[in-house]
């Protein structure tokens, strides 16, 4: 299904032998759209530390308690890599992290996922696909903040139509699927969503996102209602309104 990031904020992350604490952030890598790792804050257990949820560690969410169960213990998550709270973390901090938990890299294998179709698959100890990922160059990380980049601006063909507002994910692959964008300051009270697919270019100096439409194009674009779900009945609708191929076509 496809979620709210902002949906997720505040969600329990419960581990095998007690809670880890809450999911406050997302980290998305700007290549793929994809979700990475949850940042957990963790309260008083382990304070001044960013603290990393992978979504390959996840169960079956209980979606009306609002809780994430993680496949770890909090010993695990306690004897992770350290990394300090306004830290970035970098590609070397990755495979440190992954090696931890013995989980194969992500960015080998081809896939979103690496040789998985979506993260649960690389919860299997993959200690031969590892191996073999160490003989070979990591590209460079580019992981980015979801509440950072909430608030840029979009700019338009002719002109700018507002900002970045929140994320739809998809919560089987935790690829961002839409941008939720803000027109109040332009058209007030409505929001839209523009994919990732259709953008042009992101300035992350500037705190903008440029997008292959026009402003009339996203006046007359099927509004986005936060309270309903994205089902495929919208979807197809948007599509089918800026004439482009969907995703779930192949």
């Amino acid at each position: 299904m496809l979620r709210s990031v902002n949906g997720l904020s505040g969600y329990v992350l419960a581990a095998q032998d007690g809670e880890i604490g809450r999911c406050n952030d997302f980290l998305f890598d700007d290549r793929f759209w994809t979700v990475r790792y949850m940042v957990a804050y963790t309260g008083k257990w382990l304070p001044k530390r960013k603290v990393l949820i992978s979504p390959i560690s996840l169960g079956e969410p209980d979606w009306e308690s609002q809780q994430f169960s993680v496949n770890l213990t909090k010993k695990e998550v306690e004897d992770s890599p350290p990394l300090d709270e306004g830290a970035p973390v970098s590609r070397e901090y990755e495979m440190r992290w992954l090696d931890h938990y013995g989980w194969s890299y992500y960015w080998f294998g081809g896939g979103l996922w690496g040789p998985a179709a979506d993260p649960t698959g690389l919860y299997v100890k993959g200690e031969k696909e590892r191996i073999a990922d160490k003989d070979t160059e990591p590209p460079e990380s580019y992981l980015r903040s979801a509440e950072e980049v909430a608030g840029y601006h979009i700019q338009a063909i002719d002109d700018e139509i507002g900002h970045v507002d929140d994320f739809i994910l998809d919560d089987k692959t935790w690829t961002i699927r839409y941008m939720v964008v803000d027109t109040r300051n332009w058209l007030p009270g409505r929001k839209v969503l523009v994919t990732p697919d259709w953008i042009d270019s992101v300035d992350w100096v500037e705190d903008k996102v440029s997008v292959d439409l026009t402003r009339e194009q996203v006046k007359n674009s099927p509004e986005y209602h936060p309270k309903e779900p994205v089902n495929r009945e919208y979807e197809a609708r948007l599509y089918d309104y800026y004439g482009r191929p969907r995703y779930w076509d192949g």
